[in-house]
C-alpha cells in the first residue's frame, strides 16, 4: 500500500514538473541572460526586455504542449506498467492542461502575455517623446511597477513575473519557486492606490 502512495506521488510530481521543464529550465542559461542586471534589480526597458516577455511567453505555450508527454506515458503506464504511477503522471498531467486551458474561459493570465510586452514598448515610446516625464527619462521595470530612475516617476502599474534571470538563491531553490509560482508575480497589487 505504502509503494502504490509512493508511486502515485512520484508520477503526480513528475507529471506536474515536466510541462514546466522548458520554462524552468531554457531562460537560466547564461547566454540567455547576457544583458540583464541580477535578479532581483530593476531591469531597463529595452527591445531586449520586450523580447524576453515574448519568449517567456512562448516557452509558457511550449509547455502546454509538452503536457501531452505526461498524459502519454501515464497512460501507456496504466495500460501495461505501474498503473498508480501510471494514474499520477495523468492526473498532474490533465490537471495542468485544465488550468492553462482557464485562459481561454477568462481565468487568471499566463504569467507573461502579448499585452504586457505592447505596454512595454508603449511606454519605451512615451519615454522618447516629447510626453517623457522629464528631460532624461530612463524607464526601469521594478517588482511593482514602472518607474524613471532620474526622477522617480512611476510610469505604469505593472507587476513585474519572473522573467527567468537566475537567481541567488541558487538554481534549484529558484527553480522551486519558479515552479510553485508558475512564472507570476509573488507580490500583490497595492489594492490602496486603486
Amino acid at each position: 500500500m505504502i509503494s502504490a502512495v509512493l508511486f502515485f506521488i512520484a508520477g503526480f510530481l513528475l507529471g506536474h514538473l515536466m510541462p514546466r521543464i522548458p520554462f524552468m529550465v531554457l531562460c537560466r542559461t547564461s547566454g540567455f541572460n547576457k544583458g540583464f542586471p541580477p535578479h532581483p534589480e530593476p531591469i531597463p526597458l529595452s527591445p531586449r526586455l520586450t523580447q524576453r516577455v515574448l519568449h517567456m511567453r512562448w516557452f509558457h505555450r511550449l509547455g502546454t504542449f509538452t503536457t501531452l508527454l505526461p498524459l502519454c506515458f501515464g497512460y501507456l503506464s496504466i495500460l501495461g506498467g505501474q498503473s498508480t504511477f501510471g494514474y499520477g503522471l495523468f492526473l498532474a498531467g490533465g490537471w495542468t492542461l485544465l488550468s492553462r486551458a482557464q485562459v481561454l474561459l477568462d481565468g487568471p493570465p499566463v504569467a507573461c502575455t502579448l499585452e504586457m510586452a505592447e505596454r512595454l514598448q508603449m511606454v519605451m515610446n512615451i519615454a522618447d517623446s516629447e510626453e517623457a516625464c522629464c528631460p532624461h527619462p530612463q524607464p526601469q521595470w521594478w517588482v511593482e511597477s514602472i518607474r524613471c530612475e532620474s526622477c522617480s516617476k512611476r510610469l505604469e502599474e505593472m507587476l513585474r513575473p519572473d522573467l527567468g534571470r537566475p537567481r541567488k538563491d541558487g538554481f534549484f531553490r529558484g527553480g522551486f519557486r519558479l515552479w510553485l509560482s508558475d512564472g507570476r508575480p509573488m507580490v500583490l497589487p497595492d489594492e490602496s492606490q486603486n
